[in-house]
């Protein structure tokens, strides 16, 4: 499956070959070419598994200041291919100096946790509403159970202490989440606790591929904006990850990940023909899931919201880039503090 949306090409077809024709980028499934693109129309291109770029257009694309994302066939982030570092080297100074400052950094920590469990609980409220009986009762409370970690936010000194309320809502969250699918459905989609690497049943098979497509996003808007994608204040910085990212991540898990998942689960636009189990117990999404889910996640960005901040219309597929900018502001001391998007759609 090729799918072009927001000038991002996602390609799951195994065995797909991509490669550029004059100024047109041709994608071939068993030497039959299935779609052609012109070059100047694209972005960035997303690979999923046994997926072959031909190198000139690889070199095209890096010249033109695109890039390219690598993951294996199910969803786990491999890598990027990309150009020269555009970015403002005085913005990124400026990143670095606020991590030499645990004050400041523990400020962003709290800002960046305090919009995840912001939109976490938002989730909850609106699932509430449209459960009844026992299982309203039960996200009504966890959703107030939410509420009182944000009302303690403020009194952690230090960055593990804000881990430990992040971890404690997480919890929570968590714990309630499997209310939020119909009835009718938690037989097939049982969702006891967050696990991955790998996932275990297919809810947890689609949040991971969910994610994995936020995380894409989010480290192409820090690149965008200029900011180092690895050097992130809440998450631990280690070689190789792209800590920044995870931070911007956290706001938009709740809303355009988990609420999509149950949205597809919910009705019934995925089911268990999407996922394929594994040997030793792991679940993972197939070629027609991914292909789903891509669609539905891509549709989703088309859609537009009012920026809380901004006053101004933006289509959700813009909201990271336009929280890496904010972001950016608060490091430089443009505005006083960085406010993370609330999405209670």
């Amino acid at each position: 499956m090729t799918t072009q949306l927001l000038n991002t090409l996602f390609i799951t077809t195994q065995g797909a070959y991509v490669h550029l024709q004059n100024d047109t980028v041709e994608v071939k499934i068993e030497q039959s070419v299935r779609q052609r693109i012109p070059l100047h129309h694209l972005g960035a291109v997303v690979t999923f598994g046994n997926v072959m770029l031909s190198p000139f257009l690889i070199g095209r694309l890096l010249e033109e200041g695109k890039h390219v994302a690598l993951h294996d066939t199910n969803g786990r982030f491999l890598g990027r291919i990309c150009g020269p570092t555009h970015g403002n080297v005085l913005l990124r100074q400026t990143q670095y100096t606020a991590l030499s400052s645990p004050t400041l950094t523990c400020t962003i920590a709290e800002m960046i946790v305090e919009g995840k469990i912001k939109n976490a609980k938002s989730l909850l409220v609106r699932a509430a509403r449209e459960n009844e009986g026992e299982d309203q009762a039960y996200l009504k409370e966890a959703a107030a159970r939410l509420k009182s970690v944000l009302g303690r936010l403020h009194h952690a000194q230090t960055l593990e202490e804000l881990r430990g309320y992040e971890g404690e809502a997480a919890r929570i969250y968590f714990d309630a989440f499997n209310r939020a699918i119909k009835p009718h459905l938690r037989e097939t989609f049982a969702f006891d606790t967050r696990n991955k690497r790998p996932p275990r049943d297919a809810t947890n098979a689609l949040l991971s591929f969910l994610y994995t497509l936020v995380m894409h996003d989010c480290v192409s808007a820090c690149e965008g904006v200029g900011l180092d994608p690895q050097a992130g204040f809440l998450h631990a910085l280690r070689p190789g990850k792209a800590a920044l990212a995870f931070d911007l991540m956290e706001e938009f898990r709740a809303p355009l990940a988990d609420k999509l998942a149950l949205t597809l689960i919910n009705r019934k636009q995925i089911g268990t023909d999407d996922f394929e189990p594994r040997p030793g117990g792991s679940v993972y999404l197939n070629d027609k899931g991914r292909k789903s889910v891509v669609i539905a996640y891509q549709t989703q960005k088309q859609e537009e919201l009012t920026h809380p901040l901004l006053k101004e219309k933006v289509p959700i597929g813009m909201l990271t880039h336009v929280q890496a900018r904010i972001l950016a502001r608060f490091l430089r001391g443009d505005i006083d503090r960085y406010v993370p998007v609330r999405l209670d759609r």
